[in-house]
């Protein structure tokens, strides 16, 4: 009898622990403002992204926001021209009241850009001849603020002592293994339409050094290591970069592997 009463008692309090569990980590809507730290006026199309949800919003002309998070989670708050944010949610900031965020802006030198028209009349056989394309393969399109890049990446070989010291597309490939979430989340954001618009205006790659667990000279490492060139690597949008980044490890991990032919990475 006192064995079951235990067996019983002890039954109870997990099943109260786990009810909790589950309570706590049931999402929420978080409400705030993102304000001009210095002007307290509002900022309009702030992005905020839930790092471990992969979910996103924008701040409205009020500079209103709403997402859901769970305690724990980490958001991102990012303006162009303003230093990034991030936060780590508490259960004092999930009690209901309004969350204000001020956000300061950054000093940043902008460099001189000069834009020659091309007259593109949208068909491709002409339009073809009269898209310029460098040295480096890339393709430069009047009206867009990024070039393309012609052909697969295909990751150099090095061969010096200093490249014992960093492989990143070794830690990345060690990475993903170890961390599956890691490589999920990645692969969400050019999938979700209101994140892939928000990454298309991007060039700071915050998002994807969190998810990498790389700096910046890492991360650029990593993309010339896949073999992109310098230009692509400065002024690649995050998508574009974020698609590098994938398309790079897809053909990494078939090598590994052994296979002959290319992964595809499209879900």
């Amino acid at each position: 009898m006192q064995k079951t009463l235990l067996f019983l008692l002890l039954l109870g309090t997990v099943f109260s622990w786990g009810q909790e569990t589950k309570k706590h980590s049931k999402k929420q809507l978080l409400q705030g403002v993102i304000i001009d730290g210095e002007t307290k006026k509002p900022l309009v199309n702030t992005h905020v992204i839930n790092l471990n949800s992969v979910t996103g919003s924008v701040s409205n002309k009020q500079g209103n926001f709403k997402i859901n998070v769970r305690e724990s989670d980490t958001l991102y708050f990012s303006y162009i021209g303003y230093q990034s944010i991030k936060l780590k949610i508490s259960k004092d900031l999930l009690k209901g009241n309004a969350l204000e965020i001020a956000m300061f802006e950054l000093p940043v030198d902008l460099e001189e850009v000069m834009v020659k028209p091309y007259q593109l009349i949208g068909v491709l056989e002409v339009d073809a001849k009269n898209v310029i394309i460098d040295k480096f393969a890339r393709i430069h399109i009047s009206g867009l603020p990024q070039t393309f890049e012609i052909g697969a990446p295909v990751a150099k070989v090095y061969n010096g002592p200093s490249d014992i010291i960093f492989h990143p597309v070794d830690f990345m490939y060690e990475l993903f293994g170890k961390k599956p979430k890691q490589l999920r989340k990645l692969k969400k954001l050019r999938t979700e339409d209101n994140l892939r618009s928000m990454l298309e205006e991007k060039t700071n790659r915050e998002v994807l050094m969190e998810y990498l667990e790389m700096d910046k000279e890492q991360l650029n490492s990593l993309l010339d290591y896949c073999n992109y060139s310098e230009y692509f690597i400065q002024k690649a949008t995050d998508l574009q970069a974020i698609e590098a980044v994938l398309d790079c490890y897809e053909n990494y991990k078939a090598l590994k592997k052994g296979k002959t032919t290319r992964v595809n990475i499209k879900e």
